[in-house]
């Protein structure tokens, strides 16, 4: 094939990846991660606040002591020890009526994802998913050839009422929703909460409609301000999925997640995920076991809650401080994001490379929407910058913000650029536009 470019190669594609395009995130890794460049754009957590000499010498006796087993291939659906450990972990967030048996450890919560979206998902399928929602998982839904329809939220969450009329609008069209994903707890991209009032509604409206629920639950143990509510899986077991991670509360380099599945379909699970990767990942599982069994792991938890709250703290005063009137943004109580809205007339896509020139960094709200639209927002990360690195990056970002708003007065015939700050809204105050 002499000669060939990969263009060349474009009529050969299988046709569910012939609309995939770079992730906005992935994209802004090459610049985000410069020394110069403040980023609050990834989602990283912060490993350094992790005892890694301890760490360190765990893994060298794992190696040492159970190499010959945990360097050799494992099963499909994961080490019985590690699924008995993962059930102890979920007790904490409420779900107490887990079993080993149901537990089907992934690469990660991506390949949860994914290994859903194969179990149940057929082209032109029609998948519910809050606006905005995780950017991650549009690409998964996006390879699926799904068509994903938004649901709009609110400060509390998804909005029940759009919900409704979101499944009513699939089964008017012939294409029943074949399921709804979501991110209740401390949503990336948004922040919010899904209420406790609304938890029992969405899950009642869902298990009359008969559409399963794909919980996502990253970040549920990174609470701020007390105990993070129940998960749904907590309150329903049918028709209810729960995923999950390491990632946000060990380390995100091990890609250990896992799925809580109906015990009806774990099989099916099991054998989509030994096509796919044959088996997780054994000596990431074996450390995972081994911290659980040998570690201060619920103490590690806490030593992330306060670091994160000094880092959502530190964020929300520069944005309360800094930001240009007619800004607003989200007040997390646990996760590592701020769903910010921008003044009027303002594109965080366009905007992106003065960013960048003025060393800064954030995700365009464009990455976190189906069908392109986000423009007036953007995600901000707390997680992995120090206090006055973040104040910093909001003090640059404040003043590409004012250069654009002082063009758009120039010579977009807008009103001119206000001098005074304007706080942000409490979380309670957020409209739902400014999410929806």
């Amino acid at each position: 094939m002499t000669g060939t470019t990969q263009d060349d190669y474009t009529d050969r594609y299988a046709r569910r990846v012939r609309g995939m395009t770079t992730s906005e995130i992935r994209a802004l890794f090459s610049v985000a991660s410069r020394p110069e460049v403040v980023s609050l754009a990834g989602g990283s957590p912060y490993i350094a606040a992790l005892p890694l000499d301890a760490v360190g010498e765990m893994l060298n006796n794992l190696g040492a002591v159970h190499g010959a087993t945990a360097l050799q291939y494992g099963t499909g659906q994961g080490n019985v020890e590690l699924r008995e450990r993962i059930c102890e972990v979920m007790a904490l967030s409420g779900i107490t009526n887990a079993s080993p048996d149901d537990v089907v450890v992934t690469v990660g919560g991506q390949q949860a994802l994914d290994l859903i979206a194969r179990l149940f998902l057929d082209p032109g399928d029609v998948v519910l998913a809050e606006g905005p929602t995780y950017v991650g998982a549009l690409g998964v839904l996006q390879a699926a050839q799904a068509q994903v329809r938004h649901v709009a939220m609110d400060a509390d969450g998804l909005i029940p009422e759009a919900l409704e009329e979101a499944i009513a609008d699939a089964a008017r069209t012939g294409r029943p929703a074949k399921f709804l994903y979501t991110i209740p707890t401390f949503q990336n991209p948004a922040g919010v909460t899904l209420s406790e009032e609304r938890r029992e509604r969405i899950l009642d409206i869902c298990e009359q409609a008969g559409l399963l629920v794909i919980e996502d639950d990253p970040y549920g143990m990174l609470s701020f301000e007390g105990d993070a509510p129940r998960p749904l899986r907590a309150r329903r077991r049918d028709g209810v999925f729960y995923l999950s991670t390491f990632s946000k509360t060990f380390a995100p380099g091990l890609r250990i997640g896992w799925i809580l599945a109906p015990h009806a379909v774990r099989e099916k699970l099991v054998m989509m995920s030994e096509a796919n990767v044959l088996c997780p990942n054994p000596f990431g599982q074996a450390a995972v076991t081994q911290y659980l069994t040998t570690m201060p792991w619920r103490q590690q938890i806490k030593v992330y809650r306060e670091i994160y709250r000094e880092r959502r703290d530190a964020l929300l005063d520069a944005l309360d401080d800094l930001m240009p009137d007619g800004s607003t943004w989200t007040r997390p109580d646990g996760g590592l994001f701020v769903w910010v809205t921008l003044p009027d007339g303002l594109d965080s896509k366009a905007m992106m490379p003065r960013a960048i020139a003025a060393r800064v960094a954030y995700v365009p709200g464009t990455g976190f929407y189906a069908d392109g639209t986000g423009h007036a927002n953007m995600r901000l990360n707390f997680s992995f910058s120090a206090p006055e690195r973040l104040r910093e990056g909001v003090r640059r970002l404040s003043g590409v913000m004012e250069q654009e708003l002082a063009m758009r007065a120039i010579f977009g015939g807008a009103a001119a650029l206000q001098p005074h700050r304007r706080r942000g809204p409490a979380a309670a105050d957020v409209p739902g536009p400014d999410l929806a």
